[in-house]
Order: structure tokens, then C-alpha cells, then sequence
């Protein structure tokens, strides 16, 4: 798969809480890292998202009498999985991990700093209204191809290039650059999703 001037890398929440030693570990989530890099390298722009948390949001079953994480409960826009208490404003779990250099990369979007709504996608906060801005960028720069990367696969990743594709973008996921959560049968069914939407699956070897 060729690499063009309108193709964009979008490196979805490598950040230390979603890695080994974080709150939200992701097996191997700090594996893919060179990876990332290797796949970097062929692409003109690259945007890093960045979670962003208040530390009472709503996501955090913390803030949630006798609910634990991963249980779900019914929020004002839908279902929401409830989280450990992670990548919170200002602290160490929030930042990137440390192995993770791309200093190419020409927007980091935080997401997820609204208390009242969890973010998953880059482009929407979870209730599919609220918008990030990042639609807007990408249009503003004339991309139309968005290849994605990062953290989690069947969460942020995922949902990120689902809104893609519903945007009106072309969307591939590097699946060798990413790592899943795996929560019950969550791969399944966003793959499903995938395949209904038209996100299409990658390699970053394929890449030229």
C-alpha cells in the first residue's frame, strides 16, 4: 500500500496508563511501539491522540457507588463501560510513554476532558454528537486517507476509524501497531463493525 501527501497517521493514546505498569495495562501495549516508528517513517504527517481525563469523569467507577471497572452501566447518551481512574490530567499515567518518539508529529488532540461523556474516537465524544475537531483539521489539510495505530484496538482505535469512514475518510488500521483491551467479545464485534463499515485492515509491512 502506497503512501500519499493526503494520508495521515493518526497514533491513537500510547500513553503510560495503557501500558505495562499502568492502571489500564494493555498486554504488550508498549510493544508496538517500534512498530509505530518504523511506519512513521513513510508518512509526511502523523497526529498523536491523547487522553485526557478530569479526575472525577464520569468513566471512572470510582465516582460510581458499588460498581467496579469493566461493569456497564447506562449513561445519558448509551451504555458506558466503567474504567479504572486513568490517564488523568497532569500525571504521569497521562503522559506518553517515554519510548514513544515521534517528534514529526504536527497535532496532539487531547480527548476525553469533558467529566460528563467518555471519548473513545478521535473525532466524537461518546455520545456521537460532540465533536473533537479533528474532521475539520484533516479536511482543512486535504487529507482523505486516515491509517490508524495505537491504543486500544477494540476501543479507541477502533471507534476512531469507524467515525472515519462515517465522516467521508478512507480508514486502515495497522493491526500490527495496535494491541486490544479484549473485554468479553469486544474484537468480535467491532471487527464485525468494521467489516460493515468498510475500515479496512492493514499491516505497516505492506506499506511503501
Amino acid at each position: 500500500m502506497e503512501i500519499s501527501s493526503r494520508d495521515v497517521l493518526v497514533v491513537v493514546d500510547l500513553q503510560n496508563d495503557f501500558c505495562p505498569g499502568g492502571v489500564l495495562a494493555i498486554p504488550g501495549g508498549d510493544l508496538i511501539i517500534d512498530s509505530i516508528h518504523r511506519a512513521s517513517k513513510l508518512f509526511e504527517n502523523v497526529i498523536l491522540t491523547q487522553d485526557w481525563h478530569p479526575r472525577d469523569h464520569a468513566s471512572f467507577a470510582s465516582i460510581h457507588p458499588g460498581k467496579e471497572p469493566f461493569q456497564v452501566v447506562t449513561a445519558p447518551y448509551g451504555p458506558q463501560t466503567l474504567w479504572p481512574d486513568h490517564c488523568v490530567q497532569g500525571t504521569r499515567g497521562a503522559d506518553f510513554h517515554p519510548a514513544l518518539s515521534l517528534s514529526k508529529a504536527q497535532l496532539i488532540l487531547r480527548k476525553g476532558y469533558r467529566p460528563e461523556v467518555d471519548s473513545y474516537s478521535a473525532f466524537f465524544e461518546n455520545d456521537h454528537v460532540t465533536a473533537t475537531g479533528l474532521a475539520g483539521y484533516l479536511r482543512n489539510r486535504g487529507f482523505t486517507k486516515a491509517f490508524f495505530a495505537g491504543l486500544a484496538y477494540d476501543f479507541c482505535v477502533g471507534y476512531s476509524a469507524l467515525d472515519a469512514v462515517r465522516l467521508g475518510f478512507e480508514a486502515v488500521i495497522l493491526t500490527d501497531t495496535c494491541r486490544a483491551i479484549g473485554i468479553d467479545d469486544s474484537v468480535v464485534r467491532i471487527e464485525q463493525q468494521f467489516r460493515d463499515a468498510g475500515v479496512s485492515l492493514g499491516s505497516s509491512e505492506g506499506l511503501k
